[in-house]
């Protein structure tokens, strides 16, 4: 697939303003929307255009290619539209997908603390006691991209009364829900990154999203971290072709590196692509983490020889405009929870666990 021509221009005309934090989130969001990304790897039958989880991976790949901020967004809210598509609630499907598709509903991912969670890393950060058959919440989710201002729904992993976690989408206009101001990024402000601080909100059943949160997660995880995938994926490619169409006269030594690495690309892509086309990486998570800190380690390599490439125009303000800017994003990719120092931790926990045993 390639991107409409019409959203290649609009981003490229707007990538140093969304990262500036001069752009609008919410125009971000209904441009991806009106280019039909959202629907990409959704059922035909509930008005996606069809394909799989993988084929989203590739979109997203090729907005970030021009805007890490866009497909940073593209990633919180397709993410969250992909737990709607694996939930049993399909009445809380059915009641929002619509708007999600469109782009008039905003959807956040805030499941990082449920995948730490999930691989031991990290206690959840909400709770919930019982109100009849409903629940009040109370906690915190300190960093969710795609909180559009007032028209958000965002996704929580919740402790339960019973001590069983579940999963619940939370609306912005509920009782108790406090977003604060957007977080005072180094980059990609354009956003809608923001923390939400639950003080007794009150949480109808009818908005779970999943009441086994442990049985649940790591069937979404493959996709959350798949998304994540092609954000990296999409800094990478564009900063090695900068890199091959920069290593002109004099710099052709570097030739071999940016072959070599695009090769690397190519292969770590084509591994992910097939993974989650088979459905391996819910049963094989190491393998998954594997490949997101390859491709992360590639963007972060890619730059480096865009800039070994281009020389000093980089550190020139209008011509290495570009530049700096996919520096600052190939910097945010580690960190991106969870971070590839999280999931460095998890594969040497599963090395020393099967030493011990």
């Amino acid at each position: 697939m390639s991107l409409d021509p019409s959203l290649e221009h609009w981003l490229d005309d707007n990538a140093s303003a969304l990262d500036a934090g001069i752009g609008d989130p919410a125009t971000l969001l209904k441009r991806l929307a009106d280019a039909g990304l959202f629907r990409i790897g959704a059922p035909v039958e509930l008005d996606g255009s069809g394909g799989d989880i993988s084929d989203a991976v590739e979109a997203l790949a090729q907005v970030a290619e021009r805007s890490l901020a866009a497909g940073f967004v593209f990633w919180g809210h397709r993410t969250y539209i992909e737990y709607l598509l694996q939930s049993p609630n399909a009445a809380l499907r059915d009641r929002h997908l619509t708007r999600l598709f469109d782009g008039s509903l905003a959807g956040a991912t805030g499941l990082s603390n449920a995948m730490k969670f999930l691989a031991g890393l990290e206690e959840l950060q909400i709770a919930a006691a019982r109100s009849g058959e409903d629940f009040v919440l109370d906690g915190k989710m300190p960093w969710v991209t795609n909180l559009q201002t007032g028209n958000y729904l965002v996704a929580a992993a919740v402790q339960g009364p019973d001590g069983a976690p579940f999963v619940a989408s939370i609306a912005h206009d509920g009782a108790g829900v406090e977003r604060s101001p957007d977080l005072d990024l180094m980059a990609m402000r354009s956003t809608a990154t923001a923390a939400v601080r639950l003080t007794g909100v009150p949480l109808p059943a009818s908005d779970v999203i999943a009441a086994d949160a442990k049985g649940w997660l790591p069937a979404v995880r493959p996709a959350f971290l798949g998304l994540q995938c092609g954000m990296s994926i999409g800094v990478a490619r564009r900063s090695i072709a900068e890199a091959a169409a920069a290593a002109g006269s004099g710099r052709h030594v570097l030739r071999p590196e940016i072959e070599a690495l695009s090769e690397r690309l190519a292969a770590s892509k084509r591994a992910l692509h097939e993974g989650l086309h088979e459905g391996v990486f819910r049963t094989r998570p190491a393998d998954l983490f594997r490949i997101r800190i390859a491709l992360c380690e590639a963007a972060t390599q890619a730059v480096q020889l865009e800039l070994q490439a281009s020389g000093g125009k980089c550190y020139l303000v209008a011509p290495g405009e570009g530049f700096a800017r996919r520096w600052r994003e190939a910097a945010f990719l580690p960190i991106i929870t969870p971070s590839i120092v999280q999931l460095k931790n998890a594969l040497a926990g599963q090395v020393h666990a099967g030493r011990a045993a």
